[in-house]
Order: structure tokens, then sequence, then C-alpha cells
């Protein structure tokens, strides 16, 4: 009864709670059209403290100075594609959870790919060798059983003799 009653409760509060975000109210534009798209290009921008969560994500004091920097570029006029030129330009393209696929990230596009294919064509050719095996070998004939006797039973099992 106990157990059934905290179960119901862990799982009232998983469902309570919904994704969070870090963008305070005070942050906020009043226009909602701008909101949205500073929400927008913040989810596409990566915390670089945090490194693996976007800005709107991000509690970090550089990921609110970024949020700001961003709804400073749209109050301003910029477009969404000036905004994101502007923090690229100032930060590198690590600022972007989604790199471009142009020059050196080009590599990191075509990794995995190409570790597939090296690795399936390492199956490939582990399998084709062990295809390749030669036959196992005949049972011993009973002559040759009773030679392999005689030689053991005169060296007294003694195998460096052989």
């Amino acid at each position: 009864m106990m157990r059934r009653a905290l179960l119901l409760a862990l799982l009232a509060l998983g469902l309570l709670a919904g994704p969070l975000h870090a963008v305070q109210p005070d942050e906020m534009l009043p226009d909602a059209a701008q909101e949205a798209r500073a929400r927008q290009l913040s989810k596409e921008l990566r915390c670089m403290v945090c490194q693996n969560q976007s800005i709107d994500d991000s509690d970090a004091p550089l990921a609110k100075d970024l949020r700001l920097l961003v709804r400073e570029r749209i109050k301003a006029g910029d477009s969404d594609g000036q905004v994101m030129d502007f923090l690229v330009s100032r930060y590198g393209e690590f600022v972007l959870l989604r790199p471009t696929l142009h020059g050196a990230n080009i590599v990191l596009w075509l990794a995995p790919f190409l570790v597939l294919v090296v690795g399936g064509a390492g199956l490939w050719l582990a399998y084709r060798r062990r295809g390749s095996r030669p036959a196992p070998t005949a049972p011993l004939s009973s002559e040759e059983e009773e030679k392999l006797r005689r030689v053991l039973s005169e060296n007294s099992g003694d195998v460096t003799k052989l």
C-alpha cells in the first residue's frame, strides 16, 4: 500500500516536470514574434560553458549573455541569418549546435559513414577468410592409431622425445 502511494507520487512528479528552459522573464522580448525567433535561434546555439546544451537550456552566465545578445540583434532588425553570422564571426563555428557542411567539417560529417564502410569491409573479409579454411582432416585409421600407441608407449608418454 505504501509502496503504491510512493510510486504514484513519483509518477505525478515525473509528469509535472516538463521541459525547463533557462530563459528568465526579464530576458524576454515584448514582441511575441521576435521572442519566438529568439527562442528558435537560442535552440540552435551551443552554450560555450556546457557544450552539449543550447543556450536556451543553459543556466550559465555566458549562455544568458548570448541570449541577451541574440535578442539585441533581433531588436536591431537583424535577420536570423545575420544574427547567426554575427555569432559565428565572433565565437567561431563551434557556437553552432549543428555545424555547417563545408571545409574541415566535411570530415566530421563523413567520418561515421566512413567507419561503417571500413567496418563492413572488415566483417566481409573476416567472413571470406572464415569460409576458406581447409576442411577438417579425416580421423585416424586403425593402423595409424596402433602406430601412435606404440610410439607413445616406447617413449613412456614423454613428449620431448618425439
